[in-house]
């Protein structure tokens, strides 16, 4: 149980810390979205194949990864990082990870799963929140950019759901290698746009090398232990975390919008998983 506790809240925190990286890089101009998303994916893939290497089964470890897995990982990398050029840290990945819930519920639905009574209202509470963050009003967050943010939440969920069952080093390794190649293309076609400061390149490595490559890595480990519908409300908490890192290191201020929000899914998640654990 502890370690499945710990697989799961590390790569949480990897998630949020994302967030907290690429806002940074991003509002101060340290970077451009594009650029970020490259060193971020490049700096991903050398970091786990050095770590295959000493870590996994060598060279043979590293090509477990395909290009659709690879595509869905890239989808979500560059919507992600093109949204927080005008979302703040909480916000965006409240509406993110709505989207992966979401999707994944919807996939463990077609699969056969049927969550409880309990489940279903977690469910719904959590997703009231996410329409409630979005709803138009002078707090809510631009659309432009919340739709990519979703869009970013979809294909993460895909590239979750297609990552159960395998081998977790094996198969990152392989998505980000295989990954680098479409991200090369996209900043070919943008490189006159393409700029990183020293900081900005620190921040898009850190988010590649340790949040995204080894968090990544961690959270396949951790899906063996969960159910579809579970992992999806587990990263509900994400944006909670982001939240309060925004609040912490980029000084940005939580809206009454986002706390109602956040406690909204914060309270899905709680009878989400006591449902589960009501059924077993």
């Amino acid at each position: 149980m502890i370690k499945i506790i710990f697989l799961t809240a590390f790569a949480l925190c990897a998630f949020a810390f994302n967030s907290i990286l690429c806002r940074m890089a991003l509002r101060g101009g340290e970077a451009d979205a594009v650029g970020f998303t490259l060193v971020r994916l490049v700096a991903g893939a050398i970091t786990l194949i050095t770590i295959s290497y000493f870590f996994g089964k060598g060279t043979k470890s590293q090509g477990r990864g395909n290009w659709i897995s690879a595509f869905f990982l890239f989808a979500y990398a560059i919507c992600f990082s093109l949204a927080y050029l005008a979302l703040n840290a909480g916000t965006g990945a409240l509406i993110l990870f709505g989207s992966v819930q979401l999707t994944m519920i919807v996939f463990a639905l077609s699969r056969g799963e049927r969550p409880g009574v309990l489940e279903w209202l977690g469910l719904v509470f959590a997703l009231g929140g996410l329409v409630y963050l979005v709803f138009p009003g002078l707090a809510s967050p631009p659309l432009y950019s919340s739709l990519l943010m979703a869009a970013a939440g979809v294909a993460w969920g895909v590239y979750t759901l297609r990552g159960k069952g395998s081998d977790p080093l094996a198969a990152t390794t392989g998505n980000f290698i295989w990954s680098v190649p479409l991200i090369v293309v996209v900043s070919i076609a943008f490189f006159s746009q393409l700029h990183l400061s020293n900081r900005g390149l620190v921040l898009a490595v850190l988010s590649g090398a340790v949040a995204s490559g080894i968090g990544y890595t961690i959270w396949y480990a951790a899906l063996k232990y969960h159910t579809s519908t579970r992992a999806a409300v587990l990263q509900l908490s994400v944006p909670v975390i982001a939240a309060t890192g925004g609040i912490l290191f980029l000084s940005e201020v939580a809206t009454t919008r986002l706390w109602i929000a956040g406690g909204m899914i914060l309270g899905g998640i709680a009878l989400t998983i006591a449902g589960r654990s009501r059924v077993r």
